[in-house]
């Protein structure tokens, strides 16, 4: 967890130096901005600081050792379906979605059945058919 507890330790040190950045800049006459990037450094300093605690209670992963091999992750990664449609529908019933948010409400009404349909349709894919488990 050390390279988490890195990563977003300088996302925090970057939204704080941003938005003072942005609120010198601005002349602190538009406080949304300086105030979203504080919130923003707020947050990232809440993740590092649970990922730091975390990360001090359990064992080395294999991905903090410097000298680990792809090998050493053990375990099951779960199974992925090589030939689903359904992800392809979801993409796209989501994606009329938002352009019914920038066009209109009727657009999302008209789009919301076909995600749930895909979003169904993807879960219950192996339970009958040829290809049933």
């Amino acid at each position: 967890m050390k390279v988490e507890f890195k990563l977003f330790g300088l996302l925090f040190v970057f939204s704080v130096v941003v938005g003072t950045i942005y609120g010198i800049f601005t002349y602190w006459d538009e406080p949304v901005g300086a105030v979203g990037l504080y919130l923003t450094g707020a947050l990232c300093a809440l993740i590092a600081g649970f990922l730091w605690w975390t990360g001090r209670k359990i064992d080395l992963r294999p991905d903090d050792d410097p000298m680990g091999e792809q090998a050493d992750v053990e375990g099951d990664y779960g199974f992925f379906s090589p030939h689903s449609w359904w992800p392809l529908f979801l993409g796209a019933s989501l994606a009329i979605v938002a352009l019914g948010l920038a066009v209109g409400w009727w657009l999302v009404m008209l789009a919301v059945p076909f995600v749930a349909l895909a979003a169904i349709g993807w879960v219950f894919e192996y339970f009958n058919g040829e290809h049933s488990i």
